[in-house]
């Protein structure tokens, strides 16, 4: 079954916990055979590119009849594949798995819309009854006794007579996700382990909804005399916000982080500042209906009690053991190698920043919500660099084709923009190019950008896929999405982001990539190791401070004019500028992740842990964790990056490294053959390949911290040898 395994609502069911695959029922009804033929959520996509997902035909009313359509029908496919009378062979066990779902992975392509980008109190209803409904699918496959024999026979079968590697390696990971998820335990077990993973599909959904609601009901309404500070592009679209929301006159600043962060950076009112930190901040924390807390204390003993039942000591210890990582001391000893110089840079910074208000003459302490504030003014007088000039110079448009210039040079990809009405969208802001190999003209897929803010569309950037590549049932057209939150400018006015915006753009648009650049036999091997997927998108990040990219495509807005190579220089030079902050807001994350998981979480209270063990860790008072934990979605809302937030950072030490092989290359960046190893070994083997043998297969080595430290402008560490901790 090839689900996108992106779909941040799928991956908040405990469907997705398991395999991301279907289980075992009775067959589908004749009845229901026809209603599927009549529901447009099932039916197969048509039109040009092989077919494209009807979003002109979403409807809500859909939503029912086509999960319970394709449940029943994909819950048959596998009860043929468990009960086949044929001997277990990778073909018609393993492919046929692979095969084996298809109108319920189309259903969740549109669901996936509704619940990141088009959410509502009626699709949040729809969560939460469906999520009990996949979880109990997902025990049933990974319990299910028959299936896991033919699987266990083809991997045995494989130990011996091994495949080819990409079969190889879907064969240990199919097998590996029976095993991690109960699949030997004995029948009580397997009861218990059910029922727990159908709790906690529920208690992810209403987690993620609480999160919403508080994102879409705290705003801040500004009157005119309160905009003292504010760049005009932000003014402009704060009001173009508050009068679509029925205020018109005032200006509107939104519980996101796009709001959130210009506010707190250039705002003069410091108490509106405070208002709009403890808005963001407080999110799922508020003590009222929608507070996350109970739900955070469930989990983490549903969490527990589940994996204790695969004999394992802690969720870490089972999350962490098939990731590149391996053991969660190994992520841990990543993290306090970091930690220190994080902090130690935090201490310099707030000093900077005090001595610069002390100047100014203003009478106060620097607290969390100034830290943006000042951390701007400092860097006007360190490097005479404004953030607000600099974004002058970086308009969404062109930094669009930006990404398109370097996807040309690297992966020999063509972009080009499709007519309006040429394939469905499911809102008017979304646009779609189609890409195509440069040299041969081949058609490789089509990549849609939802780039605004609107009510119930979830903060933050994403990106997602629609349809992978696979070359075993024939090559179909990948369907691949970027999704942001910038907020919407006013009619005729360009979209100015930062150059932290910029850099999450060129991030995601990395995921993107990888989607695109796939070339693998077999759906699952699309699927990412979490503390790896994140690599090749932060890789791509580097080329937005290349030459070529800035003499190209960073223009003045209003002047048309390239941006000046002083300005330049003194980005380049502020490069490590308030790394502390960046570092320990986001390490403080990665560190709770993973120790509120090795905590006993018998009567934990979260806020109180979070605290508690935060200052222990010495945490700065002056800022906070990145994601607090009541409305930390990565860990919470899901499983996918639970214990596994460490792996930003992970993927940045080969990150690091890996830019430092442009770097020593004739060619820079841009250089032919080190770009034809990164596409051949990091973007196109996607999990056909195991990560550790990909990297080494491109840089000829193991990473090692050394160029990370580097890049944060922190010292680097002694070495040490004390275990196995090489970053490959």
């Amino acid at each position: 079954m090839n689900l996108n395994r992106n779909q941040n609502w799928l991956q908040r069911t405990a469907f997705a916990v398991a395999l991301g695959v279907a289980s075992i029922a009775p067959a589908v009804s004749q009845t229901a055979a026809k209603q599927t033929q009549e529901n447009p959520l099932l039916a197969e996509w048509t039109g040009p590119f092989g077919g494209v997902p009807a979003f002109d035909k979403m409807d809500l009313k859909y939503v029912p009849e086509a999960f319970d359509v394709a449940i029943a029908e994909n819950l048959a496919d596998y009860e043929k594949i468990a009960n086949n009378p044929e001997p277990a062979t990778f073909e018609n066990t393993i492919v046929a798995m692979e095969k084996a779902g298809e109108k319920l992975g189309r259903a969740f392509t549109y669901f996936g819309i509704w619940g990141s980008n088009l959410s509502s109190p009626e699709v949040r209803k729809l969560q939460m009854e469906y999520s009990p409904k996949f979880s109990e699918m997902s025990s049933k496959i990974s319990q299910n006794k028959k299936l896991f024999e033919r699987v266990k026979k083809v991997y045995d079968d494989a130990k011996k007579n091994p495949l080819e590697q990409e079969a190889q390696r879907l064969v240990l990971t199919t097998y590996e996700g029976f095993a991690m998820n109960g699949a030997n335990l004995d029948d009580i077990s397997k009861k218990r382990y059910a029922a727990i993973n159908k709790e906690l599909s529920s208690l992810y959904t209403n987690f993620a909804n609480n999160t919403l609601n508080d994102e879409e009901g705290y705003v801040t309404y500004l009157n005119k005399d309160q905009l003292s500070g504010l760049p005009e592009s932000f003014v402009k679209a704060a009001a173009n916000t508050a009068e679509q929301k029925g205020k018109p006159g005032q200006y509107a600043v939104t519980n996101t982080r796009s709001s959130m962060d210009p506010f707190l950076t250039y705002s003069d009112e410091r108490a509106l500042r405070e208002k709009v930190w403890n808005n963001y901040y407080s999110r799922g924390d508020n003590g009222d209906e929608f507070d996350n807390n109970e739900n955070i204390a469930k989990i983490l003993k549903l969490r527990r009690e589940r994996v204790e039942l695969l004999g394992y000591e802690n969720y870490p210890e089972w999350r962490l053991q098939n990731r590149m990582a391996k053991t969660p001391e190994n992520a841990m000893k990543l993290m306090e190698a970091v930690w220190p110089a994080a902090i130690g840079r935090v201490k310099e910074e707030v000093a900077d920043m005090q001595a610069v208000a002390d100047e100014l003459g203003h009478d106060i302490t620097i607290k969390p919500w100034d830290y943006r504030y000042y951390a701007e003014k400092v860097r006007k007088k360190k490097y005479d660099l404004d953030s607000n000039e600099v974004k002058q110079y970086l308009q969404l448009g062109n930094l669009t084709e930006a990404m398109f210039y370097v996807a040309g040079e690297l992966f020999n990809f063509k972009f080009t923009a499709l007519p309006e009405g040429k394939v469905p969208v499911y809102h008017p802001d979304v646009k779609v190019w189609e890409v195509n190999d440069l040299t041969s003209g081949e058609h490789i897929g089509l990549w849609y950008l939802d780039p605004f803010a609107r009510p119930g569309k979830r903060s933050g950037a994403w990106a997602s896929q629609y349809r992978s590549h696979e070359s075993h049932a024939g090559k179909q057209t990948v369907l691949s999405s970027n999704n942001s939150n910038f907020i919407k400018p006013a009619p005729g006015e360009p979209v100015l982001v930062s150059w932290d915006d910029a850099t999450t753009f060129f991030h995601e648009f990395g995921h993107a990539l990888h989607f695109l650049a796939s070339n693998v036999k077999y759906p699952s091997s699309n699927s990412g190791v979490r503390d790896y997927t994140e690599f090749q998108s932060q890789l791509l990040e580097r080329w937005l401070s290349t030459d070529e990219v800035i003499n190209k495509y960073m223009k003045h807005a209003k002047t048309g004019e390239v941006i000046p190579k002083e300005l330049i220089a003194k980005i380049k030079n502020a490069a490590t500028f308030n790394q502390g902050f960046a570092t320990t807001e986001y390490l403080a994350s990665a560190l709770i992740d993973m120790k509120i998981h090795m905590a006993d979480p018998e009567g934990l209270d979260p806020d109180k842990f979070e605290r508690e063990t935060l200052k222990a860790l010495g945490m700065p008072d002056e800022l906070v964790m990145r994601h607090r934990t009541p409305h930390f979605g990565h860990v919470f809302s899901g499983e996918g990056y639970a214990t596994a937030y460490y792996g930003y950072m992970w993927a940045d030490v080969l990150t690091s490294d890996a830019a430092e092989a442009f770097k020593e290359a004739p060619g820079g960046f841009y250089d032919k053959e080190v770009a034809d190893r990164m596409v051949k070994y990091l973007f196109a083997p996607r999990n056909a390949m195991d990560p550790a043998e990909a990297y080494r297969k491109f840089r000829g080595r193991d990473a090692a911290i050394d160029a990370l430290m580097r890049d944060r402008g922190f010292p680097v560490p002694a070495a040490d040898n004390s275990s196995d901790t090489s970053y490959d």
